[in-house]
């Protein structure tokens, strides 16, 4: 009897602290990011807010859709990693052997996503024109 009841008391625990995990992780996730447009030659455009928590929670997009970490030709960055700032390793103005730009990277990552929903008829994410996704640039 005291067994059973071990057991039972041990996986409502375990359920707990996934749950509580879970709960944990979302709440880190940002409601908005801004993707500001520093380190260019010339700052063409304005800011990207990037509504996070939307991607994450509503539209369901993997996080290892945007964060990497690549060892050996695998993304092995996993959720709870440190998220590096995507200019650490993506250079605003130039190309370094494999590694994209960072404006293509994220034009790559963000076109071809939104594509992707399109061309599955699951909704008309923005991907055409400049101002559906860049603010206004701001007057100096």
């Amino acid at each position: 009897m005291k067994g059973k009841f071990l057991g039972a008391f041990i996986g409502v625990l375990v359920c707990f602290m996934f749950v509580a995990g879970g709960a944990l992780t979302a709440a880190d996730v940002p409601e908005k990011v801004t993707i500001e447009n520093s380190g260019y030659k010339k700052d063409k455009k304005g800011p990207v807010i990037l509504s996070h928590k939307k991607h994450s929670a509503e539209y369901k997009v993997a996080c290892t859709e945007c964060h990497h970490v690549y060892k050996d030709g695998k993304n092995v960055w996993k959720e709870g990693d440190p998220v590096k700032k995507c200019s650490e390793c993506h250079n605003p103005k130039k190309k370094q052997g494999k590694i994209l730009k960072l404006q293509n990277a994220y034009h790559k990552n963000c076109k071809s996503c939104h594509k992707k929903i399109i061309k599955a008829g699951k909704g008309k994410p923005p991907f055409k024109k400049c101002t559906q996704c860049h603010q206004k640039k701001k007057k100096k």
